[in-house]
């Protein structure tokens, strides 16, 4: 960012692919870079001098969590948009914030872009999904059937629908005539 800045950096979810540095404890300048694509996530960094490459399909991460950190040395607490993996060093942090003003907005948004479930902490330290699905369509319970006040409301009512109904005595009935249309 600019000199004087006070935005923080934002990564846009619907500008793929991305190219960005992350902390990497790991690392020999504890630094390494990440590439998003909509298929796959690479990761590059040098341990020890050797320079490697981590080319992993984007269907190899879990989803898309929302987390709430703690304070460290580093940074205060706040809360994150994790790109979450089974291994913990996979996992990519998309989206900081020390107020939640943005973050659910964010979380949805990154989700919907990379086409990932949204997950929330569980108490374990684990993640689950905070809405149950069937393939990627969510489940909820039956709504309430609607009143049907407008659709019927303007019908006429049945006794107009009737026809009349005619006594066949007082009908006249022609019989041996010729036909009763004239043509020409």
């Amino acid at each position: 960012m600019p000199a004087g800045s006070s935005r923080g950096e934002r990564l846009d979810p619907f500008a793929l692919p991305l190219r960005f540095e992350q902390p990497d404890h790991a690392a020999d300048e504890r630094v390494r870079v990440v590439e998003l694509h909509r298929e796959r996530v690479i990761l590059r960094r040098a341990v020890s001098g050797i320079k490697m490459a981590v080319n992993l399909p984007l269907a190899a991460y879990r989803g898309i969590a929302l987390r709430i950190e703690k304070p460290t040395l580093d940074c205060p607490a706040g809360f994150a948009v994790v790109l979450e993996h089974v291994d913990p060093a996979l996992a990519l942090t998309l989206y900081r914030a020390e107020d939640g003003n943005e973050i659910v907005a964010e979380w949805r948004s990154w989700a919907r872009a990379l086409g990932m479930p949204l997950l929330v902490p569980q108490s374990d330290s684990g993640v689950r999904e905070p809405f149950e699905r069937v393939g990627s369509v969510r489940v909820g319970s039956p709504s309430a059937r609607r009143a049907r006040h407008g659709a019927l409301k303007a019908r006429r009512g049945m006794k107009v629908l009737r026809r009349r109904s005619h006594p066949i005595a007082t009908t006249t009935v022609h019989r041996g005539e010729g036909e009763i249309i004239a043509r020409n």
